[in-house]
């Protein structure tokens, strides 16, 4: 006979979590239901957002191009170390090798010096430090040891300094590496944001900078400001030439630029050699914080951290390359999107 059992009724607990986890549910489920759908953000929120990830983009390239520079400077050095290594190597086998001739005519006359056997089974270093031999040995033979002595400590030392700028130069590799992403994962998230306009809106914009680079234009051409001096009315000059070319970050011309890109090879037609990074370039001469006080081809610097140059163009407006998608043109210094700093006559 088949026996008949009460099924397990569930735990009171048991109930309690299922209710909950049933509750929640339905809660989310609602939420998700009511949940208005996110609103695509308009054409302005996008363009500050765009301006944003381009400043952030052009401050990781001015620290990107003190990396390449600081790498190509390091690299000269290390090859003209290497080089003098390998010259002064040179001059110790020679001078090594007149040592090993005076012992042979030494041997040749009657016997070689006990000292200089000594010398050639031994380090040289450790044989002059045995001062009591010296008088063993012609004034010649004397001299010739300390030179090699000389000669070993200048090469050691630069083996030591050519060891430290490779360490450097790999460092400063890797951070050249760093900076050359953050500038490519900023560029990339803009152009997503842009990707993300209509064509409408995305003519709207292009619009909206044209005729604020035709305004400013006429403005800078309106007003005839005196240059500073022959070199920066001709730095000017080559900055104008450049009217309309494009932005690109690294570049230094002649056929595209970033911001001081732009200056530096401004100057450099001028015949004025300056540094080739905005930061380095504040000191390239004598600062004017007064906006009033500038001349037609002085440097003129933005932002906290001095990430954007331009030359100043007169009547409030600069000539300048300002981001990636933008070419070399006058702007109004009040639409730079960071605030006027100082200038710099150089």
């Amino acid at each position: 006979m088949a026996s008949h059992r009460r099924p397990k009724q569930p735990s009171r607990a048991r109930v309690t979590v299922l209710t909950t986890a049933a509750a929640a549910a339905v809660v989310m489920s609602s939420q998700a239901a009511n949940a208005a759908p996110s609103e695509k953000p308009s054409k302005d929120e996008v363009k500050a957002k765009v301006d944003k990830l381009y400043e952030q983009a052009e401050q990781a390239t001015e620290k990107y191009n003190g990396a390449k520079e600081k790498q190509e400077k390091l690299q000269k050095e290390i090859s003209t170390i290497q080089d003098n290594v390998a010259k002064g190597q040179q001059e110790l086998n020679d001078l090594r090798d007149g040592l090993g001739s005076m012992a042979s005519a030494q041997y040749r006359s009657g016997g070689i010096d006990p000292s200089v056997q000594l010398f050639l089974s031994a380090d040289p270093d450790d044989y002059l430090d045995k001062a009591s031999t010296l008088d063993q040995l012609s004034a010649q033979q004397v001299d010739s040891l300390k030179k090699i002595q000389e000669k070993q400590r200048e090469l050691a030392q630069q083996r030591a300094e050519a060891a430290e700028k490779l360490k450097d130069l790999s460092s400063t590799r890797a951070e050249l590496g760093k900076k050359k992403k953050e500038v490519q994962g900023k560029l990339a998230s803009a152009q997503k944001l842009l990707n993300s306009l209509t064509a409408a809106e995305k003519a709207q914009l292009a619009e909206e900078q044209n005729r604020a680079t035709r305004a400013s234009e006429r403005d800078a051409l309106s007003v005839n400001v005196p240059a500073g001096s022959g070199r920066a009315a001709a730095a000017f000059a080559a900055a104008q030439s450049k009217l309309g070319t494009p932005y690109v970050y690294g570049a230094t011309g002649p056929s595209s630029f970033d911001c001081s890109g732009l200056t530096s090879w401004a100057y450099a037609q001028a015949g004025v050699g300056i540094p080739r990074t905005s930061e380095a370039q504040t000191g390239a001469g004598t600062k004017i914080y007064s906006v009033d006080q500038l001349k037609v081809g002085d440097l003129v610097f933005f932002f906290n951290d001095l990430h954007h140059v331009g030359l100043y163009a007169g009547n409030g407006q600069i000539i300048h390359a300002p981001r990636t998608g933008t070419v070399v043109r006058y702007e109004s210094m009040n639409t730079i999107g960071g605030p006027f700093m100082f200038g710099v006559r150089v």
